[in-house]
């Protein structure tokens, strides 16, 4: 085994995909608005800020709206997500994820979630896997978006080890160039294509072994 003492988790599109509820609560704001707000549209807000994401939709649609119209378009998008997430079940837990991590456990391999939303609890206990986690780190825990690693620096605080012993799981760019700056291992849950600059880069949690990540 090499010198891994954690492994730190990005929660969307590594733990489960919340992707698919963003999407139809932007897609039933558009439609409210008059217009319609496709899938091949939706590829322009990965990883960008709700403030942001509204920015985009507005242009789409050819809409102007003032500051405060923003706000409380943001907020209804916002709660019709956060009705989405409240009916998840273990269910959506995506393949492999929940087994990995039983097994770092296991093999005395802390574990953080490193994610920028601001409900990770509660989708950590709708699947109930808030348990499998030493700490967790998300939206309300830090102020700098990824690739700023301050996310990952603090999940590595928080179970005690260096960057330099950790491994960080990322499904997004920004992602993985945030644990480099972190000065982290990264392995990238994707496509070797986009996720090109990660240490490793597999399909998904299911493909990942102790192995594996003892040869990082």
């Amino acid at each position: 085994m090499s010198t891994i003492k954690a492994c730190i988790f990005d929660l969307d599109g590594v733990i489960v995909d919340t992707a698919v509820y963003h999407y139809k609560a932007w897609k039933r704001l558009a439609n409210e608005l008059g217009f319609d707000f496709t899938e091949h549209d939706n590829e322009q807000l990965k990883g960008v800020s709700r403030v942001r994401s509204l920015e985009i939709i507005l242009q789409i649609g050819g809409i102007t709206k003032t500051p405060a119209e923003q706000e409380e378009l943001a907020t209804r998008k916002n709660n019709w997500y956060v009705d989405m997430i409240n009916q998840m079940t273990p269910a959506e837990i995506l393949p492999g994820a929940k087994e990995f991590l039983e097994t770092c456990r296991a093999a005395g391999i802390k574990t953080a979630l490193g994610s920028a939303s601001k409900n990770s609890g509660t989708i950590l206990n709708k699947i109930n896997m808030a348990g499998l986690f030493d700490a967790i780190i998300d939206g309300n825990h830090v102020s700098k978006a990824k690739p700023d690693p301050e996310v990952f620096l603090k999940g590595a605080e928080a179970v005690g080890v260096t960057p330099a012993e950790c491994v960080v799981f990322e499904d997004a760019i920004a992602g993985v160039e945030a644990a480099i700056n972190g000065g982290m291992k990264v392995v990238g849950i994707g496509s070797p294509d986009v996720l090109g600059r990660a240490n490793l880069v597999v399909s998904g949690l299911d493909k990942m072994t102790l192995e594996k990540l003892g040869k990082l």
